[in-house]
């Protein structure tokens, strides 16, 4: 791999399919898989790649995401010429918010150009997935290319979801299309088409020009996937797909956008699987974050002082974090962030916890997912009657899974008329 390489990781998306979730925060530092946040993932990747000089570009509600990087990431050393920066909207170029992920570049142009690195590696923040990002450098180096795509196969059917790429025998790029209503299959993979995965090397000096060229169209959407590249491929330029395999060499590789709640709350369960689909107990490629101090994990399991009433505090098939008291409730197929307490005859099943979540005495919490510092009192039902969580104002998903946000009021949390069984 190259030494003169920089990442730029975008991270400034707003996440409004996300909301209640992103209401305070930017989609990338939205919590996942307990102790996490989504942009750790990514992170992570740089270093276990090698990547030790990044940028992370942010925009909206960044406050939480750039204290999430202040104090979680700075274990690199300035004096080594390695850091990760954050880097906020300057308006140095216009006082316009970034109109674009190319436009997101160009703006910031000025630092980047400034480090005059050989290549680039942009990156999104908001995805979950662990890859080497050496071998796709390796692979545009090799190629002499331009420019290199990495992808995955992905349902035809969620094809309007992707940028869908059409390839040569030696994978160079011949056509793209963004987000295309039907794409056609691959051969080696049927039912599937070649997404990208909005990860992308360029040539540093071709990519300024390119910058540039673009900022002065006053037609364009100065985003890489509807503008840049297509304009590539038309012009000839060398634009290669690079084909991402994990470690298990997977026909499909695990790689999730967590862009929905119903995919947050799906990519959250992936985990707490006997043999879950990301593993995150790989000690060769750890996935690092913030870890602040706390007691580790408790169950309290004790008589009440009543024949027959015992307080059994388990959890199965879940993910407990530090600082988790299960005290006498019963948790299954979860996942519970730092500092959750499950109180006496409480169940909670199928439901990811926010940090600092408090469950009261015999409640009933069944798929959902609630934010942070939420407090339910005792006997408080959720997920299992729609219409009285509707009632309530909560979010409630395609999929049925309900969403309780932060700062909720009290009288949100009275119980129905009917317990569940």
């Amino acid at each position: 791999m190259p030494r003169n390489v920089l990442t730029l990781i975008l991270a400034g998306g707003k996440g409004t399919r996300l909301e209640p979730l992103t209401r305070d925060r930017a989609k990338p530092a939205v919590p996942f898989g307990g102790l996490y946040r989504i942009i750790d993932f990514t992170l992570s990747n740089c270093i276990n790649s090698g990547l030790r000089k990044v940028f992370v570009v942010t925009q909206f509600k960044s406050r939480s995401l750039d204290r999430h990087i202040r104090l979680g990431w700075n274990f690199l050393s300035p004096e080594l010429d390695e850091w990760i920066e954050v880097l906020p909207p300057q308006q140095r170029i216009d006082e316009h918010w970034y109109k674009g992920t190319a436009d997101a570049l160009y703006q910031n142009i000025y630092s980047i150009e400034k480090d005059d690195p050989e290549y680039l590696l942009v990156l999104a923040g908001d995805h979950i997935y662990r890859m080497d990002y050496a071998k796709m450098l390796d692979a545009h180096i090799a190629a002499r290319a331009d420019m290199t795509i990495g992808c995955i196969p992905v349902p035809v059917s969620e094809s309007r979801h992707f940028g869908i790429m059409e390839t040569d025998t030696d994978s160079r790029v011949v056509g793209f299309l963004e987000k295309p209503p039907t794409a056609a299959a691959m051969p080696d993979v049927p039912g599937h088409a070649l997404g990208s995965m909005g990860i992308y090397v360029f040539n540093a000096r071709a990519l300024f020009e390119l910058l540039c060229e673009d900022a002065a169209r006053p037609d364009s959407g100065h985003d890489f996937g509807k503008d840049i590249i297509p304009g590539m491929i038309a012009t000839g330029h060398r634009v290669f797909a690079y084909r991402f395999r994990d470690d298990d060499n997977k026909p499909i590789p695990y790689w999730r956008d967590v862009g929905t709640l119903d995919a947050l709350y799906q990519a959250n369960l992936d985990l707490v699987g006997m043999e879950p689909a990301l593993n995150l107990y790989d000690r060769e490629h750890p996935i690092r974050t913030l870890q602040p101090q706390s007691p580790p994990p408790k169950f309290v399991h004790a008589a009440e002082g009543q024949p027959g009433r015992v307080r059994r505090g388990e959890a199965l098939d879940s993910i407990v974090s530090p600082g988790c008291i299960i005290s006498g409730g019963h948790v299954r197929n979860s996942v519970l962030s730092p500092h959750v307490r499950v109180n006496s005859y409480a169940v909670v099943e199928d439901s990811i916890l926010f940090e600092g979540v408090d469950v009261g005495r015999y409640c009933h919490v069944r798929r959902a997912i609630i934010d942070k510092d939420v407090k339910l009192p005792p006997y408080t039902v959720i997920g299992h009657d729609r219409e009285f969580d509707l009632k309530r104002g909560f979010t409630i998903t395609e999929q049925g899974i309900v969403v309780v946000p932060k700062s909720e009021p009290p009288e949100n949390f009275q119980a129905p008329n009917r317990l569940p069984d």
